[in-house]
């Protein structure tokens, strides 16, 4: 009786052992999940990057008060931040570096050179969010936009004259 008892704890013993689920000891399989679900990085300077990466990307609508800004006087950059999801809408825009002032092309704002303009970020943001991705991982998306000498949009292109 004796033998069969401690045959009996032997095996209740191992059956417990065996019955444990294995304990997570490789901390890197934790962090390759969260690598998986970090968004992708993109940093736009050209149409061609936008037309590589979105389906619908209108240009800002101007207001009549801000033409001048529009690259008949004056010229200038901003940078801004998209948050796309994987579905292509854009969730969230920020302000990376407001737009600023850069070039003068009409003496009679010469005094505006350095100087930012947050209506014009606005009317960035107002357009950057209304913009589609072709669907794919979460993105963030850093665009570089720039208003020169023609009252288009150079995406990012030099100010110079041609």
């Amino acid at each position: 009786m004796l033998v069969a008892f401690f045959s009996l704890t032997a095996v209740f013993r191992q059956a417990s052992y065996g019955t444990e689920p294995p304990k997570q000891t490789n901390a890197g399989s934790a962090n390759a999940s969260r690598a998986e679900k970090r968004p992708v990085h993109i940093t736009v300077r050209s149409q061609t990057e936008i037309k590589q990466t979105f389906t619908y990307s209108p240009h800002p609508a101007i207001p009549d008060e801000l033409q001048g800004y529009a690259g008949t006087q004056v010229g200038g950059t901003g940078t801004y931040r998209m948050i796309v999801d994987p579905q292509g809408a854009v969730s969230q825009v920020t302000i990376v570096k407001g737009f600023t002032v850069t070039a003068v092309y009409d003496e009679r704002f010469s005094d505006i050179k350095g100087n930012a303009v947050p209506a014009l970020d606005q009317v960035m943001v107002q357009a950057l969010q209304r913009w589609r991705a072709k669907p794919g991982p979460m993105r963030v998306v850093d665009i570089y936009w720039s208003f020169g000498t023609q009252r288009s949009v150079n995406y990012g292109k030099g100010n110079a004259p041609k």
